[in-house]
């Protein structure tokens, strides 16, 4: 990965590349922040850098995910017994080389295991602590990035932290995770923490208009929708007829909760609409959870006369937008949000989809009638 190649992040990568021209690289770094705003890129391009400094030939290789002192952890499944990620490097390889900004969510629905616990073992640590106690192939520094840190077991997190108390001489050590809240304290303290925000809209935008060949009004729209997260706005522009899809089934779904009020044989149809999306893999469903948020909010900004804000509205199949968005206020918009936020956090733990989307889907028939 070649700092040009990562969207944004500039006042990021001039501190990065100055702590390695002053000599200052600490030995354990924690880049926190969504997959999508560049965690991954950044580790890879700052591991480049270092590794290239000690030898000229190491950035093709480094490019490549080859280079021999560099390493990877991350989150697998246990599979006769055994959870090591090197056993799954070359899936990893693949995923990774295609597409650097890719999530948790991709990585789980790549591997077709969305049934399965991911997670950092105990047994993967030592494995680890095996790999770094030999001297490095090529006589100078050896690199361990850990991906999805905060996806480490208690049992290999204590483990974990013995290697950081005690790193082999010449060994670096970056982390990266969504955020700290699943990671031990003690941990965290032993870290330098790296704080990784979200890609600025400018350069969100100049990144997609240099790779893709989209319309400026489509352009904008994804922008404003991706929030700062390139994973998402690929994602966004590879959707095709899916947002139609979305479009549809969130038509369906506020036409049955109006309805199921006066009339509760509509209750079928909303349980037929919830069986439907839990059919969807799982990181579909995710994103038309994201779909409904989104929505949610521009009916209310609407609704509260910030029609400016508004960069999209439906109007397809004789919905009638103004009047949907006149349901949507403060009195409702929390609660709803809040559901959306909460079915979101139940899949993310492998609930029973059924379940959570017809649950989802009842309840807004309540909160959309909620006025005060």
């Amino acid at each position: 990965m070649n700092w040009e190649n990562i969207a944004g992040q500039e006042n990021l990568k001039r501190l990065l590349k100055d702590s390695i021209a002053e000599n200052r690289v600490s030995h354990a770094q924690l880049f926190v922040g969504k997959e999508g705003y560049g965690t991954l890129p950044l580790a890879l391009a700052y591991a480049k850098e270092i590794l290239s400094g000690e030898n000229e030939h190491a950035a093709s290789k480094v490019e490549h995910l080859n280079h021999l002192d560099l390493h990877f952890s991350f989150p697998v499944y246990t599979d006769n017994k055994n959870s090591l990620s090197k056993n799954k490097f070359e899936e990893f390889r693949e995923m990774i080389l295609a597409s650097p900004y890719a999530s948790y969510d991709d990585w789980t629905a790549f591997l077709d295991s969305e049934n399965k616990q991911l997670f950092i073992s105990a047994d993967e640590i030592d494995d680890q602590n095996q790999k770094f106690s030999l001297k490095s192939y090529e006589g100078g520094t050896k690199l361990l990035i850990v991906w999805r840190a905060d996806k480490m077991n208690i049992a290999a997190s204590n483990k974990f932290l013995k290697f950081l108390e005690e790193p082999p001489a010449k060994t670096i050590i970056l982390l990266t995770a969504e955020s700290t809240n699943d990671i031990l304290p003690t941990i965290l303290s032993r870290t330098q923490v790296v704080e990784v925000p979200r890609i600025n809209d400018e350069d969100l935008e100049a990144c997609l208009r240099k790779s893709f060949s989209v319309a400026d009004e489509k352009v904008k729209e994804i922008v404003h929708e991706a929030q700062g997260n390139l994973n998402e706005a690929i994602k966004l522009l590879n959707a095709g007829n899916k947002s139609d899809e979305f479009e549809k089934l969130f038509i369906q779904w506020v036409r049955d909760a109006f309805q199921v009020k006066k009339k509760p044989e509509f209750l079928k149809s909303i349980i037929f609409w919830a069986r439907e999306i839990s059919g969807w893999n799982r990181e579909k469903q995710k994103n038309f959870l994201n779909y409904c948020s989104e929505i949610f909010r521009l009916a209310l900004l609407q609704n509260y006369q910030s029609e400016d804000l508004v960069y999209k509205k439906i109007d397809a199949n004789g919905f009638n937008w103004t009047g949907f968005s006149r349901f949507i206020s403060g009195a409702n918009i929390e609660s709803i949000l809040e559901e959306i936020n909460t079915a979101d956090l139940h899949l993310t733990r492998n609930g029973n989809p059924k379940i959570i989307w017809t649950d989802l889907g009842i309840k807004l028939s309540r909160y959309i009638h909620k006025n005060t």
